[in-house]
C-alpha cells in the first residue's frame, strides 16, 4: 500500500495576524529553472457526475484526461466524491482502472474549473517527470495513532535519501481523535515538512457516511497520504472571518490536555461558558453552535504567533469543554461570529489573492463544511460558485468541504508550523 506508480506584513495583534494571508515565499510554477534543468509540474482536474454506471464513469474520466494532460513519468491524483459513489461501486471500479494511484476523501459538495455540483466524483492530477510521488495508507488509527501511522510513513519514506517536500493527509473523521493528532504523529516520521490536506466529511447530518479513500477502497479508521520528493515548491493561503467579527471579550485556557479543556479562567469550561450565554442544559446553546474560537496557541514550542479557528464540540458530564482540535493551557481565545455576507467575501478575497501568485499550475482548495452550513440560506453552493467563477480556466483546482482542514500558518527558517484548522479556507498552490 505504499510506494509509486509510473504512467504513459506581520501585524502584532493575534487576531489580525490571523485574517492575513500566510504565504510560504518560494518559487513554483509549471517550468522552473533548477541547476541548469527546466522542472516541469502539470496539473489537470477531471470530474463524473455519473453514480450509477461505472464504465461510463471511466469514460469520461479518461476522456478529459487525455484531453486535458500527457502523463510524465510520475503521477498521482487526489480524489474526492459523494459518499454515493462508494455505494454503487462506481469509485471502486474507476480507481482500479485508472493509469495512477489516488488518495482523498468523500465530501457533500465539490468544484472544479467550470463545474459546481453535490453528487460529483473529482480527482486533481499531478504529473512530473522530476517530481516523485509515494503513497501510503495507515492500519487502524482508532486504538492507537502513534504506532500506525509511524509505520506507513516509515514504508513510504524507504529508499529515499532526502524528506519530501510536501505531505498531502486525508485523515477519516473520527470523533474521539482531534486533528491535530494525525499531524504530531505524521510530523514524528518526517519533521520540517509542510502538511497540507482534508479530513472527510458528507452530505449527512451527523457525517455518518464520510471516508478516507485510497485506490478506490474506502476506509472509516486508517489515513492515506502522498509524499511529493523533488522540486515541488507550494504555498499556502487561509481565511478565517473578518476582524472586526470578534467579540470583545477573551478567555484564558488555565487547565487543558489535547483537545479537553477542563478550566477557563480559573473556572469549570461549562461553567464559563454559560455565564456568558454560550452553553444551556449540559450543551451548547443551540443558536450559538456554528461560533468558532480563535484560539492563541502562543504557549506551543512552535508556535508562530499566528492563532488558529477551533470548534466547539460538547461537553462532558463533569463540565470538560471538547475542541475539534488541541487548545494548548496558558491559551487565549476569542469567540467569533460571521454572516454568510463574511464567508463569501473572505473567500472572493483569499482565491483572488490566491490566483494572482505567480506561475501557478494548480490549486487545491478545502473549506470547512460549517462554511457551507452558514452560507446554506443564501445558497449551498455560492462558496464553490465564487472560486469556479475566479479562477481561469488555465489553473487547473479542486475544491471539495472538509470536517477540517491541515494547512500550516508559517514556514520559518524552513520549517512548517502545520495546524489544524476549522471553519477556515486552506488553499494550496504548487
Amino acid at each position: 500500500m505504499s510506494g509509486q506508480r509510473t504512467s504513459p506584513d506581520k501585524r502584532t495583534d493575534p487576531l489580525s495576524r490571523a485574517l492575513c494571508i500566510h504565504l510560504i515565499l518560494v518559487i513554483i510554477g509549471t517550468e522552473v529553472f533548477f541547476m541548469g534543468r527546466f522542472v516541469v509540474l502539470r496539473c489537470a482536474s477531471l470530474f463524473s457526475y455519473e453514480i450509477d454506471d461505472p464504465q461510463l464513469a471511466l469514460d469520461e474520466v479518461l476522456s478529459q484526461l487525455n484531453e486535458e494532460i500527457e502523463l510524465l513519468d510520475n503521477t498521482v491524483g487526489i480524489i474526492m466524491c459523494n459518499p454515493e459513489f462508494i455505494e454503487t461501486g462506481t469509485l471502486e471500479y474507476l480507481c482500479e482502472h485508472l493509469p495512477f494511484e489516488v488518495a482523498g476523501v468523500t465530501t457533500s459538495c465539490q468544484a472544479v474549473n467550470g463545474e459546481v455540483g453535490e453528487l460529483v466524483l473529482t480527482i486533481f492530477v499531478m504529473t512530473s517527470d522530476d517530481v516523485q510521488f509515494r503513497t501510503g495508507l495507515t492500519e487502524s488509527v482508532i486504538e492507537e495513532t502513534g504506532k500506525p501511522t509511524a509505520a506507513a510513513f516509515e514504508a513510504a519514506t524507504a529508499g529515499q535519501d532526502t524528506m519530501p517536500k510536501l505531505a498531502l493527509i486525508f485523515p477519516p473523521r473520527i470523533v474521539e481523535i482531534a486533528g491535530d493528532v494525525h499531524i504530531h504523529e505524521a510530523e514524528r516520521v518526517i519533521p520540517g515538512v509542510p502538511i497540507f490536506g482534508a479530513m472527510a466529511t458528507d452530505d449527512t447530518v451527523t457525517f455518518e457516511s464520510s471516508a478516507a479513500i485510497f485506490n478506490g477502497r474506502h476506509y472509516k479508521d486508517r489515513m492515506p497520504f502522498i509524499l511529493c520528493y523533488g522540486e515541488i515548491n507550494p504555498r499556502f493561503l487561509i481565511g478565517t472571518f473578518p476582524e472586526d467579527k470578534a467579540m470583545p471579550y477573551k478567555g484564558e485556557v488555565t487547565s487543558a490536555s489535547g483537545s479537553y479543556v477542563r478550566e477557563i479562567n480559573n473556572i469549570n469550561a461549562y461553567q464559563y461558558f454559560e455565564e456568558i450565554g454560550f452553553a444551556a442544559n449540559g450543551a451548547r446553546a443551540e443558536k450559538y453552535l456554528f461560533v468558532p474560537f480563535l484560539i492563541d496557541l502562543k504557549t506551543r514550542e512552535d508556535s508562530d504567533g499566528v492563532p488558529v479557528t477551533r470548534t466547539l464540540a460538547s461537553f462532558t458530564e463533569e463540565g470538560t469543554a471538547i475542541f475539534r482540535g488541541y487548545v494548548d493551557e496558558g491559551s487565549t481565545f476569542s469567540l467569533l461570529t460571521g454572516e454568510p455576507e463574511d464567508v463569501m467575501a473572505i473567500t472572493q478575497m483569499r482565491v483572488e489573492e490566491a490566483v494572482a501568485v505567480p506561475d501557478i499550475n494548480g490549486l487545491l482548495l478545502f473549506p470547512c463544511i460549517v462554511r457551507q452550513m452558514i452560507t446554506m440560506q443564501i445558497n449551498p453552493l455560492r462558496e464553490l460558485e465564487i472560486a469556479r467563477d475566479i479562477i481561469p480556466p488555465n489553473i487547473p483546482f479542486m475544491m471539495g468541504y472538509a470536517a477540517g482542514e491541515i494547512c500550516p500558518t508559517s514556514v520559518r527558517n524552513g520549517v512548517p508550523a502545520n495546524r489544524f484548522h476549522n471553519y477556515s479556507l486552506v488553499i494550496l498552490a504548487v
